[in-house]
């Protein structure tokens, strides 16, 4: 949340291990979402009400400026779930640092008509033109997800609406939702409680699906009469709809940013090093990159971008313009740290003829699969081309981003990958006993892009053990967790390649060296 000059970032943490488990709430602060000071926990288990654990949650600020969080506590060792609300203690402390939780917790009990195991990640809440709260609680209905609705006059007393906010058939528990308003046609972001005529106003409904680990989302209308959440007709509402991300992504929240009027996501990778490693190298975990979200002019589809603050981390800048990389050619983007780096590409090639057939039987929504299958070394037609990432300097270690041109029926697929498989030589095939748990997969995800000006651009923000990517200026994003044991700090190299048979053309390259994020100053 941003309060009085302050961003506050609360997450889900262990304070005893590098492994899931003891959960609190701990808290950090910052003033430009880069530089951040760690502060006391904000919440943790003391009370009957949160005696077992201290989950997920959300901020809302009522009116007179005031802060709170409503948050899931654990009652028993049978993982019961009730809806708790903390509040500062001090408002004039700009650190907020200390948090108290009152004795009417919790504010929200299940009843028998919820499955108490299954109600979490209570949302911000919205005021609706009736004076009244609202707030959506994940859940499930045997294998429907759930998102229940519930109301309130004065924030302490609720009542559960008879229908949930939304719900869709064989997804399975739903978890940390998110609901909020997107502006049509502006760049601005919209606070969670506005309204407006649908020409102008749309709203989005995410949720992180516990059996696929992934983020779906829909654009849709919200009947501020009926108290639904409609996704529009051509939406897919599922495992094969929209993700935010289509990688390494997960329980992710957005803000409304009231000082730059914009809506800020943001969202946490886990580890996909083995469990051993974790606890060897003691932490798990990260926060990525803040994006602001906006909803796409084409009105089906987000755009994400990293936030502007970022660029004041950039470093030292190369360029490169107008050069051709014909079939099997890469280039060594040199003078830049390339295990930290900021990379910004477009590319361009002057035909769609060569563009591989689209295989009928092919499943056009497990882009992975496809892309595990066409990885950037097999060869193309237009494309693979795109960066190789934390790449060592004979190739034995690389994470590929790229692209690949196919021909459907009735139009163009563009296919986005993000390639862990050949990212690390540790813990490789010949040692499994090591590496059983580590995860390496080919993600991926199309790209909703008009090609008729036949250029694409990537972005990829490179970071030791991330490589973040927004393919076609945020359409498709995808965050791969990767572990090089050759390719790290001065010996990490940043190619850009084609591998396929129509040539293509880096029309601009910029790339900045990145500096290392610094504690706040007070």
């Amino acid at each position: 949340m941003y309060f009085n000059g302050y961003y506050h970032l609360f997450y889900q943490y262990n304070p005893k291990g590098a492994v899931w488990g003891n959960i609190v709430w701990a808290h950090s602060v910052s003033k430009d979402l880069i530089n951040w000071k760690k502060v006391e926990h904000a919440i943790y288990p003391s009370k009957p009400f949160d005696k077992y654990g201290c989950w997920s949650g959300s901020a809302t600020i009522l009116p007179g400026n005031k802060p709170v969080i409503l948050y899931t506590g654990i009652v028993d060792d049978k993982q019961t779930q009730v809806q708790n609300y903390a509040v500062p203690a001090n408002l004039s402390d700009p650190y907020l640092r200390v948090w108290i939780k009152p004795n009417n917790n919790p504010l929200i009990v299940a009843d028998n008509e919820v499955n108490k195991t299954a109600f979490r990640d209570p949302t911000t809440a919205w005021l609706g033109k009736d004076g009244q709260w609202r707030t959506t609680i994940g859940g499930r209905s045997y294998e429907k997800g759930m998102s229940f609705l519930y109301k309130s006059k004065d924030f302490m007393h609720w009542t559960k609406v008879k229908h949930p906010l939304h719900s869709t058939d064989g997804t399975g528990n739903w978890e940390c939702p998110d609901f909020f308003p997107v502006f049509v046609g502006n760049d601005h972001g919209l606070d969670t409680s506005v309204t407006g005529p649908v020409s102008m106003v749309k709203y989005v409904f995410k949720v992180s699906l516990d059996v696929t680990r992934y983020e779906y989302y829909t654009i849709g209308t919200y009947d501020i009469k009926t108290d639904k959440y409609v996704p529009d007709k051509d939406m897919v509402d599922g495992w094969n709809g929209l993700r935010l991300d289509y990688g390494n992504f997960y329980a992710s929240k957005s803000f409304f940013d009231p000082s730059k009027n914009r809506r800020v996501l943001w969202g946490w990778a886990n580890e996909s090093d083995t469990t051993d490693n974790d606890v060897k190298k003691g932490w798990a975990g990260i926060q990525l990159i803040p994006r602001t979200i906006l909803l796409d002019p084409n009105g089906k589809q987000l755009l994400q971008w990293p936030v502007d603050e970022l660029k004041t981390l950039r470093g030292k800048k190369v360029e490169l313009s107008n050069h051709k990389l014909s079939k099997g050619e890469k280039v060594e983007i040199k003078g830049i740290t390339a295990a930290q780096a900021d990379v910004d590409v477009t590319f361009s090639f002057s035909s769609l003829d060569k563009a591989e057939p689209f295989d009928p039987s092919w499943d056009k929504y497990d882009a992975q699969k496809i892309c595990s299958q066409k990885g950037s070394t097999v060869k193309g037609g237009l494309g693979p081309f795109g960066l190789l990432t934390l790449a060592s300097e004979n190739l034995e270690e690389y994470t590929p981003v790229f692209f690949r041109v196919f021909k459907a029926q009735d139009k163009h697929l563009v296919l986005m990958c993000s390639d862990a498989s050949r990212s690390t030589l540790m813990n490789g095939k010949s040692s499994m006993k090591d590496g059983k748990d580590a995860y390496r997969p080919s993600f991926a995800g199309f790209v909703n892009v008009d090609l008729k000006d036949k250029k694409i651009s990537l972005r990829s923000l490179i970071d030791n053990s991330v490589v973040e990517s927004f393919g076609a200026r945020g359409k498709t994003v995808i965050t791969s967790r990767v572990y090089p044991s050759l390719a790290i700090h001065d010996k990490a190299h940043l190619f850009v390649f084609n591998n396929g048979s129509e040539t293509v053309r880096i029309e601009s390259l910029k790339a900045w060296s990145m500096n290392s994020a610094k504690e706040m100053n007070h």
